[in-house]
């Protein structure tokens, strides 16, 4: 009994974000639907003055050609005054930028929100020198993906 109880004692503390391990990549689960959570994340975006660039429905692509997937939807956007400073930096980041967030469905029908860590891309392209901008463009996706997803 002990045991089952510090069990359902961990898993009530276990994180809502995923880092160990992620190659760059954080995921959030969310509350929503795949789309649902595009929605909002494109809502946001938008409200704040972010262009979305893109929306695209991996699944319904796979499906319209037969081959079966679970919701999955990408969103594409970028905001200049930030993403910008990277390039002048190492125009490499243009290969990461603008930026992507991805919804999808795991097997058990949980959804996800993932996106780039920008520390990660900083660190990929060798991106010494703009701190601010990535400490800026980390907090932005942090506040912006919780709202897509809580």
């Amino acid at each position: 009994m002990k045991k089952l109880f510090l069990i359902l004692i961990l898993a009530a503390f276990t994180p809502l974000v995923v880092q160990a391990d992620n190659n760059g990549l954080i995921s959030k689960k969310s509350k929503y639907s795949v789309s649902e959570t595009i929605d909002k994340l494109e809502n946001i975006l938008k409200k704040k003055g972010i262009t979305v660039a893109l929306r695209w429905s991996h699944s319904d692509k796979a499906n319209g050609v037969g081959i079966k997937l679970r919701p999955t939807e990408l969103l594409i956007f970028g905001n200049p005054e930030l993403g910008s400073h990277m390039f002048t930096s190492n125009q490499t980041a243009g290969i990461d930028l603008p930026l992507k967030a991805l919804a999808w469905e795991d097997e058990k029908g949980q959804v996800w929100l993932t996106y780039n860590d920008p520390a990660y891309l900083g660190r990929r392209h060798g991106i010494k020198d703009r701190a601010k901008i990535i400490k800026k463009m980390t907090g932005a996706l942090n506040k912006f993906s919780d709202v897509a997803t809580h």
